[in-house]
């Protein structure tokens, strides 16, 4: 007989607290601010390596036209 699957409930991934369904996954409209205000300023920016041309130079700028 199998058991029922538990739902893991995580905090908030702000502050830790337990999150609020109106808000989910955050405990507030204050920590759900301040993850907006994080993706806005770039703080979860994702690094980007640049990639290299066929001949292996890194691709140059476009020159202005």
């Amino acid at each position: 007989m199998k058991t029922p699957a538990k739902k893991t409930t995580r905090g908030c991934p702000i502050c830790g607290k337990p999150p609020v369904e109106k808000y989910r996954p955050f405990c507030s409209k204050r920590c759900a601010d301040v993850d907006l205000n994080r993706w806005l300023t770039g703080a979860y920016a994702i690094p980007v390596v640049a990639d290299e041309d066929e001949d292996g130079e890194p691709p140059s700028e476009p020159t202005p036209g």
